[in-house]
């Protein structure tokens, strides 16, 4: 049994376009995150949270530097995650097309 695997230039533009769609929803994830309340303790939920915490705070924080929050009332709202997820769709559409050719 021989396989052969061709991997062309729009297989390796749809790849990068699934990582930035990927992304985009543990983005969301951690949007959501932030407006329900903990549920108590849980490990495996624990777990996943921690994970979603630490693969989007790095690229939020680029954003979070430079976006103040905007105050509300008593609280505020950060919109660091909404230009995040902007940047991010918009930088993966033109890696995408440059790798595509």
């Amino acid at each position: 049994m021989t396989f052969l695997l061709a991997i062309s230039r729009a297989d390796v533009a749809r790849y990068v376009n699934v990582l930035v769609i990927v992304y985009v929803v543990i983005i969301f994830i951690r949007i959501l995150m932030s407006w329900l309340p903990r549920i108590p303790y849980n490990r495996w939920l624990m777990a996943f949270l921690d994970f979603v915490t630490e693969v989007t705070d790095p690229y939020l924080n680029l954003f979070r530097r430079f976006i103040p929050m905007v105050r509300v009332g008593g609280g505020a709202i950060d919109l660091s995650p909404m230009i995040a997820t902007i940047v991010l769709l918009f930088a993966g559409g033109i890696a995408a097309n440059l790798i595509r050719g």
